[in-house]
């Protein structure tokens, strides 16, 4: 298993209990392992079913193996439980945790038992800090993260590739590229992880040229694209958007046959669904072996986004089949199909359905599907009903979402309470200003839409000018 050949090494487990061999801390605790890497939580349940059956202790091994197994298996309640229910928990099994958290984007709860760990004395690794600096990163924390930097480099951990890896993708991350060039060329060894994070950085500042600029530099330098170098190369292509360059980047991935492999697989999905080729992302899709939930999102969020909601709703019915929970991600593309197709009780069933079975907190991008649902519904009472029932507060683009539903169906007086709302967050938002003058206009309100008209001289506000592509 420690080659990764993890479905070969359950095969030998799996025959040594037939030939009744006793299970003991290591193998169950490698065996744990291969379950995490495969994603496989029912087997795993059973190993651990097993462990408990045959007395089994919970050394640390034992406890940091029960921990990543859950945390690679996105089940981060029963790992908390785990690490919270051990005596002493060890370094190694706080590490999985934060890299669970990280990995499904959890990154304020990772930072957290990070801070709580230090409080309780333990000291970090070198694994601790390459996998809380993902989360530093993607919180945008930067005073946390320079921190973490200095101290990196006092315990000499900045000599370990994979340490200096993640301050690389630290400083790229928070688009400090300058420094992360730094970073780069001041590695002893530079391997395609730091090449990575260096093109991923440049693509998410929106530096597209110095992007492909590197990996002409990394091909230069002998390094062949793995699978997530395909991955960013095919996120370029669906942002741009470049769908020739994004099928050439398809045929490469065939060659070697890559195309079969989950994390290559979701990123032509979310490419071909950017580019507007849904048919070809269901294609893929189709074929794929191994869906994980990247995959279900690429293929709902694509739909959605074209206005095909019937086509996402089916896809999010066969994903709930298939036993995959869905996250965050999901229900925005689910609500919005919702919008899309006009199913404003199917869209509160799911809203609804998010914290109550699948323990997803609503955010404000999710209220602003519902309130555009009701809107298109004509029912824009409802929708500030709705606000007004929500636990978080309120952003601009959810009251923008009212304005516009309450301008189109001709309520003038909700109209102009949520245009003050967003002008409350944005006073300088030129487009309001006009919308709220108009609004007071249609109402006959001529003072108050000339004081507005007079504000956004005195501002020097200008709407900005409309103009096309062709």
């Amino acid at each position: 298993m420690q080659c990764g050949e993890n479905e070969e090494g359950l095969r030998i487990f799996l025959r040594s209990l037939r030939m009744g061999v006793k299970v003991n801390e290591f193998s169950y605790g490698s065996v744990l392992g291969a379950c995490a890497a495969l994603e496989m939580l029912e087997v795993g349940r059973q190993v651990q079913c097993l462990a408990l059956k045959c007395g089994i202790k919970m050394d640390q091994f034992v406890l940091t193996s029960l921990v990543n197994f859950y945390a690679k298996c996105g089940e981060l309640e029963l790992a908390s439980r785990a690490l919270r229910e051990a005596d002493n928990p060890n370094v190694a099994a706080v590490t999985a945790l934060i890299g669970g958290f990280v990995q499904l984007g959890k990154c304020r709860e990772a930072i957290d038992l990070f801070q709580g760990m230090l409080s309780a004395g333990l000291k970090p690794s070198e694994q601790t800090f390459a996998a809380v600096l993902g989360a530093f990163g993607m919180e945008k924390e930067v005073q946390g993260g320079v921190q973490l930097h200095c101290s990196i480099i006092k315990m000499g951990f900045e000599s370990f590739t994979f340490v200096s890896n993640a301050v690389l993708d630290f400083y790229a991350k928070i688009e400090r590229l300058d420094e992360s060039y730094k970073i780069f060329r001041g590695m002893d060894v530079n391997d395609i992880v730091s090449w990575n994070a260096l093109i991923a950085g440049s693509l998410n500042s929106g530096h597209y040229e110095v992007a492909t600029g590197f990996i002409r530099s990394m091909l230069l330098e002998g390094f062949h694209p793995d699978i997530y170098t395909y991955s960013i190369l095919l996120s370029i292509c669906g942002d741009l958007p470049a769908i020739e360059w994004g099928k050439q980047t398809h045929c490469c991935i065939v060659k070697p046959g890559l195309d079969s492999n989950v994390v290559v697989g979701s990123a032509l999905i979310d490419m071909y669904a950017k580019c507007g080729r849904l048919n070809d992302a269901r294609k893929v899709f189709n074929i794929l072996p191994g869906k994980n939930l990247v995959s279900w999102n690429a293929m709902i969020t694509g739909y959605a986004q074209h206005g095909f909601g019937r086509e996402a709703l089916e896809i999010y019915d066969l994903m709930l089949r298939n036993g995959v929970k869905p996250n965050d991600i999901t229900f925005i593309g689910v609500l919005s199909s919702c919008g899309h197709v006009g199913a404003l009780e199917e869209g509160l069933h799911h809203f609804g359905s998010m914290t109550k079975d699948f323990g997803v907190s609503p955010r404000t991008d999710h209220l602003a599907c519902i309130v555009s649902l009701y809107a298109r519904k004509g029912q824009t009472k409802g929708a500030y009903d709705f606000i007004r029932r929500f636990p978080g507060e309120p952003n601009k683009v959810v009251w923008r979402c009212l304005l516009s539903g309450c301008v189109t169906n001709k309520d003038l007086e909700l109209a102009a309470y949520a245009a003050e709302k967003i002008l409350s967050i944005d006073p300088n938002d030129a487009s309001v200003h006009v919308m709220l003058s108009n609004i007071y206009a249609d109402s006959n309100m001529w003072s108050e839409a000339s004081q507005v008209r007079k504000l956004m001289e005195g501002k020097a506000l200008r709407k900005e000018t409309g103009y096309s592509w062709t």
